[in-house]
Parts: C-alpha cells; structure tokens; sequence
C-alpha cells in the first residue's frame, strides 16, 4: 500500500512504551498505524482529536483500550508522542498535559534549530 503520512516518534518515549506491551498488542498497535499510514481518511474508531492540534491514537485489544498521542507536524508528518492504558471513560487530564508538554517542547526544539 501506497503510504499518505508518515509517521515518527518524538524522542524514546513510544518506543518505550511499546516496548513493554505484549507481542499482540505491539502487532494491533502497529496494524493501526499502518491504517493511519496508507487510508485517506482515517476512520475516527482509530483516530480522534483531542485538542489544540493533540490526537490520540486509539487502539483496542479485547476488552482493553490503548492511546498513544500524536500531532502533525508539515502536514503529512505524524508525530508519536506517548502511550498509555486507558482505564477510565474520560482521558485522564494528566496525561494530556503531558502530551501537550512534549508537543510543546517538539517545536520549541525545531524553533532553536533554525
């Protein structure tokens, strides 16, 4: 398949944590990105907006859920920030602001680089 966006990671921190989920998950997680990758518009079961350019990554395996977020960055770019086990209806705010906070740090970096 013919890949629309690509995607990195900022930093170790999704490495990290795909490191120490189970093989099945690391698979789901990957098969997701590969959706995100290569469909034109990604269906919003896989990709949600959160706020002020942060997205979520949303995987489910079985009866758990799983986030990893992320933001663009020159348009076509993915951005991987972090991932987390969501237990809770609502994304627990913590871990936005965290997010946010790496997003924030990303493009203060690549502003310091010019």
């Amino acid at each position: 398949m013919k890949k629309i966006r690509n995607i990195v990671t900022y930093r170790d921190y999704f490495t990290d944590f795909l490191r120490l989920q189970p093989p099945k998950l690391q698979d789901k997680i990957m098969k997701v990105m590969e959706i995100i990758e290569t469909v034109e518009r990604i269906p919003e079961r896989y990709f949600k907006h959160i706020q002020n350019g942060l997205f979520e990554i949303r995987v489910q395996l079985g009866s758990d859920n799983f986030r990893v977020f992320c933001f663009f960055d020159a348009g076509k770019l993915i951005i991987l920030l972090t991932g987390f086990q969501k237990k809770t209806e609502k994304t627990p705010p913590r871990e936005i602001e965290r997010a946010m906070k790496l997003m924030k740090e990303y493009y203060k970096e690549k502003e310091d680089k010019k």
